[in-house]
């Protein structure tokens, strides 16, 4: 069966046309899985997009993401990746810079203008910063929102929090409070038996009713049913042996004589 879409055209020889046209714009290549990333120099990025978006072979015309990833242990802790598109060949490249916190990373908001947000979005949720955006400022966080949301130093609860207050009548931001204090948790199975003992869990230390589920062994099951009480003996069946015993004297409720039918003629003879 043939796929719903056109596949991809394959990776053979887009490094090589690739490297022939950047020179030593780039720093490394690499295909896996099925995708070509390309490492370029930082500072010469928009240098390498033109080449990419013009060069015959490669003719990369849209930029359709530009993501970022963090990275704490390096010196350069971001990676800025630019996913690219070839419409004429329909095939996929992904372009990566890496930088820190102060090295700014160029715009290519002069080869496309799309860029213009996606950059805004990477430096509000990484704080990379980008030459050339004349509008660089958050895209996705609230006003006065401190910190990047997507680094790894960044804390789950945030630094600020806000909620309506009735008293000033709008909407405040006040430092982060846990409800409650940091618990650790064992994770254990109850069927395995944890550690500590909650209210209540002193109960199953006794023997159980004999049928219900325990954990107990088969002897302490015995010993379990010994102390049970003895039921009271069965009650017998009343059963009666003659009519008598019923109360009607009869063996069935229509027993006794017939009254006579006035449709019937008596003949001589039958008793009738």
């Amino acid at each position: 069966m043939r796929a719903p879409a056109p596949a991809y055209a394959p990776n053979e020889g887009v490094i090589d046309t690739a490297r022939a046209a950047l020179g030593d714009l780039l720093l490394d290549a690499v295909d896996a899985v099925g995708e070509v990333s390309l490492n370029i120099d930082r500072e010469r990025l928009v240098e390498a997009m033109i080449l990419l978006r013009d060069t015959p072979g490669l003719e990369y015309q849209q930029l359709m993401e530009i993501a970022g990833a963090d990275y704490p242990q390096r010196e350069d802790r971001f990676d800025v990746c630019y996913h690219l598109l070839s419409l004429t060949r329909n095939h996929r490249l992904r372009v990566r810079v890496m930088t820190d916190e102060v090295k700014p990373v160029p715009s290519v908001t002069g080869i496309w203008p799309v860029a213009g947000w996606l950059e805004r979005e990477v430096y509000d949720l990484y704080g990379v910063l980008f030459t050339g955006n004349t509008d660089l400022r958050r895209i996705l966080t609230d006003y006065g929102f401190r910190g990047h949301p997507l680094r790894k130093d960044f804390p789950l609860t945030g630094y600020v929090e806000m909620r309506y207050s009735e008293e000033a009548k709008r909407v405040v931001y006040e430092p982060v409070k846990l409800a409650q204090d940091f618990r650790t948790f064992d994770f254990t199975s109850p069927w395995e038996g944890a550690e500590y003992v909650l209210p209540g869990d002193e109960k199953a230390r006794l023997p159980e009713a004999k049928g219900a589920p325990t954990p107990l062994k088969a002897d302490e099951v015995a010993k379990a049913d010994a102390v049970q009480t003895p039921k009271d003996a069965p009650t017998e069946v009343k059963t009666t042996e003659s009519t008598a015993q019923s109360g009607a004297g009869k063996p069935h409720p229509h027993a006794g004589p017939t009254p006579a039918n006035p449709d019937v003629v008596p003949s001589k003879g039958q008793n009738q």
